[in-house]
């Protein structure tokens, strides 16, 4: 009867044990949206009028350009890569699109100047997003750079190519002209559809197709099977370097949506546009839970790691935060969410070895 007795509180015991790593483990993948709650309650406690209609529209538009990038760096995160090259490449692609609106393609050897339409001027500009992060993936993959080092380049190059494209001056006023047939450009980042500012369809249509891309067909599954274990996923037949490249390629694509987005919202072009976004851009994807190593994660945390970034920025202005307190916050979010990563990691691999020798 003892040695029942024993058994059965040993089994409790166990029972007690495997419910409260549960609830650990609930609590770290749920972080997300418990980050979004209590941000939300504390910015509409401290300040009223942080949830009203003006400001939640305002809000949603920083959301969505973070999201969109976000969505794209979640890509390269789940292949265990980064790219630090996205905040720069937008403010590069605001700048080719700002000079083709106002300059046009000037051909000195015929004498005239080429006025693309306004959509010509949207595809030009993508384009030349997508190619640069195109040649980072080729640079990591062909000579075997690692992504830091590979984006951290392109990230000044980009700079660069900005600065020079007009001697480190704006592009003012980049509505175009109905006679040259580029104008409304400025509806891409002005116009709505049902009341809902085009940046946040723009979102919604990303999300939706990386959604479908990541859990339906077999390139999704492949960037997961990368970022697990590279080496694994070539045996296996992956081609690992095309995929890659395909990866940082989205990057780039997403980056210059999102240059095109903010130069079309302020009407102007600036070669400091987007500046610092490729960090808000990993806080979101590492918050929203992507593991930094690679292999797993989501578009759905994503999402809402980039409503947690926006509304905290949004908090922090409101209450009149000093821009440099806001690097230091932002700069601890994501220091936390690598912690919390890290950990989840641990309790995972921990979790799974005493399942293993439960079997054995």
């Amino acid at each position: 009867m003892d040695k029942e007795t024993k058994t059965n509180s040993e089994q409790l015991k166990k029972q007690r044990k495997i419910t409260k790593t549960d609830v650990q483990q609930f609590l770290l993948r749920g972080r997300t949206f418990i980050a979004l709650f209590l941000v939300l309650a504390v910015f509409s406690t401290l300040s009223p009028q942080f949830l009203g209609i003006g400001n939640v529209v305002i809000m949603s538009k920083h959301v969505a350009i973070n999201a969109i990038l976000a969505i794209g760096m979640t890509f390269v995160i789940l292949t265990g890569g980064i790219d630090l090259s996205v905040g720069s490449i937008a403010g590069m692609t605001a700048m080719i699109a700002g000079g083709l609106i106002n300059e046009g393609i000037i051909l000195p050897q015929l004498g005239i100047i080429i006025y693309p339409h306004t959509w010509m001027v949207i595809v030009i500009s993508l384009a030349a997003g997508t190619l640069m992060g195109a040649i980072s993936g080729w640079i990591i993959t062909r000579f075997n750079v690692a992504p830091f080092i590979a984006t951290l380049g392109m990230m000044y190059i980009a700079r660069g190519m900005a600065g020079l494209r007009n001697n480190g001056y704006t592009f003012p006023n980049i509505i175009g002209r109905a006679e040259y047939g580029n104008t409304g450009f400025e509806l891409l980042g002005t116009g709505s559809l049902l009341g809902i500012n085009y940046s946040i369809w723009i979102m919604i249509a990303f999300a939706l197709i990386a959604y479908f891309v990541t859990s339906r067909l077999p390139f999704g599954r492949h960037v997961f099977a990368i970022g697990g274990n590279e080496d694994t996923a070539e045996l296996s037949g992956v081609r690992v370097y095309r995929t890659k490249v395909i990866v940082y390629s989205i990057s780039g694509f997403c980056s210059a949506m999102v240059g095109l987005i903010i130069a079309a919202q302020l009407v102007a072009a600036h070669p400091a546009t987007a500046d610092t976004y490729e960090l808000s851009a990993i806080a979101a994807v590492v918050l929203g839970g992507t593991s930094l190593s690679g292999g797993s994660g989501g578009i759905g945390g994503t999402l809402i790691g980039a409503f947690v970034i926006g509304v905290l920025v949004d908090g922090l202005n409101i209450l009149g935060v000093s821009s440099f307190w806001q690097k230091v916050i932002k700069g601890a979010v994501i220091v936390l969410a690598v912690i919390i990563d890290q950990v989840q990691r641990r309790m995972q691999e921990r979790i799974a070895l005493q399942e293993q020798q439960e079997i054995d």
